[in-house]
């Protein structure tokens, strides 16, 4: 098995490849459909990426009054709270480009009645996404989708309640059809913790179902040495 393209760099470069990566993507959508539908990830990997996209030039080649952006996953958590992923993507990039308010779409994974939350937030998003940013936890999981998730075996529903092994537990997730069917998707991973998952992913059977990163196989993969380590033979 092997992800459709896979980059692999010191972290610096790495961040500034990924970024450069995303402004193409986006701006090819923008000229050939009018519109970019961008789901971003939490995650320690996306936020400098984010970071990077949020500053010169790449901040000035988006044409953000045609970018919607939407949530991969979200913790039950006010959109403040320092473990939102709203919060992060607001404070790393979402807040410092001219991106109207009206076209970023929150995951509001704090309600009460979280599928209710799902099912509201299954109308909001298109039925493709033009691009999807994913990140992978050292446990091969990707947005809140954890091995052994009933989650993983949802095929109808395309955001569902989920929970996650560490606190804030409660979560809504995307499920494996919006990931089957994004235009394009990418996986950013660094940091030698998750050189084991990376390894199983890549070159370990197919079984989604344990190393659910494997859902994203097919897109491309931004990966440092450090989280590389495992590949054996593998090049940038």
């Amino acid at each position: 098995m092997s992800p459709g393209r896979l980059v692999i760099e010191d972290f610096s470069a790495l961040v500034d490849s990924a970024a450069r990566w995303i402004v193409a993507a986006v701006e090819e959508d923008v000229r050939t459909l009018g519109h970019c539908a961008l789901a971003l990830s939490g995650g320690a990997t996306p936020r400098p990426v984010y970071e990077r996209l949020a500053q010169r030039p790449w901040a000035d080649r988006v044409a953000w009054l045609k970018v919607d952006v939407y949530f991969g996953d979200e913790r039950a958590v006010p959109p403040a709270d320092p473990a939102s992923n709203y919060a992060m993507a607001m404070a790393a990039l979402l807040g410092r480009v001219p991106i109207p308010a009206t076209q970023i779409h929150r995951m509001e994974a704090e309600r009460p009645d979280r599928d209710a939350a799902a099912h509201e937030y299954e109308r909001l998003l298109p039925a493709r996404l033009d691009l999807l940013l994913l990140g992978m936890g050292a446990d091969a999981h990707t947005a809140s989708l954890f091995p052994g998730s009933p989650a993983l075996e949802e095929r109808q529903r395309r955001v569902v309640p989920a929970t996650g092994p560490t606190a804030p537990r409660e979560r809504l997730t995307i499920t494996p059809p919006v990931i089957a069917a994004a235009r394009r998707v990418a996986v950013l991973v660094a940091g030698a913790g998750k050189a084991t998952a990376v390894a199983r992913a890549i070159r370990g059977p197919a079984r989604p179902g344990e190393t659910p990163v494997q859902l994203a196989l097919g897109g491309v993969w931004f990966v440092d040495r450090e989280a590389a380590a495992g590949l054996a033979g593998a090049a940038a």
